[in-house]
C-alpha cells in the first residue's frame, strides 16, 4: 500500500519538484526532498494540517510565499524526465532515506555546503547531505511522521 494516494499527475508534479529543488543532489539527494514532500502529506501536524495531496503540498504558501522555492522558477515548470518519475513513485510508494526519514523540512543554507545550525525555526537538525540540512520535528509535536 503506497504512503498517501496519488494520481499519475501527482507522480508527474512530485518529479518536477524533486528535480527542481535537488537535481545537484544525485538521485539519493533527490529521494530525500522527496521523501519531505510525502512526509508533510502523511503528518497532519504543525505547519502541514490538512495538506492531504500532492498539490497541496507542492503548492502550499507560508509566510506570504510557496513552501517550495522552485514553484517560482521556470525550471520547476519543465517537463519531468523518466528517472524523476521514478524516485517520485519510489517516495510516493514507500521509500523513506535517513535523514528526511521524518524530517518535514529541508534547507540549502548560505555558504560552505555542510553549515547546517542545530536548529531551524525550532526543528532540530537530523544531518546534512550535500547541500541541504533536514530538520525533524519532535514525536509529540507530530506523531504521524513517525507512524506513516
Amino acid at each position: 500500500m503506497p504512503r498517501v494516494k496519488y494520481t499519475t499527475d501527482d507522480v508527474d508534479l512530485l518529479a518536477r519538484m524533486i528535480r527542481a529543488e535537488a537535481e545537484g543532489e544525485g538521485e539519493q539527494g533527490m529521494l530525500m526532498v522527496g521523501n519531505v514532500g510525502v512526509n508533510r502529506i502523511v503528518c497532519n501536524c504543525l505547519d502541514f494540517k490538512d495538506i492531504r495531496t500532492v498539490h497541496q503540498m507542492v503548492y502550499q504558501i507560508q509566510g506570504g510565499n510557496y513552501s517550495f522555492e522552485c514553484v517560482e522558477k521556470g525550471y520547476f515548470y519543465q517537463r519531468a524526465r523518466s528517472q524523476e518519475k521514478r524516485l517520485a513513485k519510489k517516495n510516493l510508494d514507500y521509500y523513506r532515506l535517513y535523514p528526511a526519514t521524518y524530517s518535514l523540512w529541508y534547507f540549502n543554507p548560505p555558504g560552505e555546503a555542510g553549515q547546517c545550525p542545530p536548529q531551524w525555526y525550532d526543528q532540530k537538525l537530523v544531518d546534512g547531505f550535500k547541500n541541504h540540512c533536514f530538520y525533524q520535528p519532535s514525536q509529540q509535536d507530530c506523531p504521524n511522521v513517525f507512524n506513516g
